[in-house]
């Protein structure tokens, strides 16, 4: 790899602001690290034993900051099966944290919301998040922190609209065709 390219932590680290790394490079090194992230966050859950509720917290994260909406919806919007998120949905209703109510627009179907109970849990969920990634961000100089969101959230976005335009053969475009990685 050519010097500048950004793969290991003393290239990232020598010199945060300089460097360049051609598309091919920067695939080759961002693939890496998003299979050691996606790892390590997996073993993060596990630890934490918050795997069987990580379904739990995407769906609420969604109905809480997007709003009500139908189950398909909602299982497109987060990038997951209906199966699963019929299922997830069917538990959270039983524990009051999502309700159901007729569709207007179409009486056969059904529009989910979180209650009271559900936006609290999701605010429960997301302040434990947040207190534990700003553990973890402390040491970070502010200027790197600000950068990382800045291009997580870019790198997000890229990923969203690459993934709507190019349908597969057999696929339903957008999120929810096929079962997905989970979000929050």
């Amino acid at each position: 790899m050519d010097k500048g390219t950004v793969h290991g932590r003393e290239a990232a680290d020598a010199d945060p602001v300089k460097g360049s790394a051609s598309a091919e490079d920067a695939a080759a090194g961002l693939g890496t690290q998003l299979v050691r992230f996606s790892r390590l966050l997996t073993a993060y859950r596990q630890k934490a034993r918050l795997e069987s509720r990580s379904g739990e917290r995407v769906l609420l994260a969604k109905l809480v900051r997007d709003g009500e909406r139908r189950a398909t919806d909602l299982a497109a919007a987060t990038f997951l099966d209906l199966s699963t998120v019929s299922r997830q949905v069917r538990a959270m209703v039983d524990k009051g944290l999502v309700e159901r109510r007729p569709d207007p627009e179409d009486r056969r179907g059904a529009l989910l919301r979180a209650t009271a109970a559900g936006r609290a849990t999701f605010e429960e969920y997301r302040r434990q998040r947040d207190a534990r990634l700003a553990e973890l961000l402390e040491p970070w100089p502010a200027e790197d922190r600000y950068q990382l969101i800045r291009l997580l959230s870019r790198l997000n976005d890229d990923l969203e609209e690459f993934e709507y335009a190019r349908p597969e053969s057999g696929k339903v475009p957008g999120p929810g065709g096929e079962q997905g990685a989970t979000q929050e």
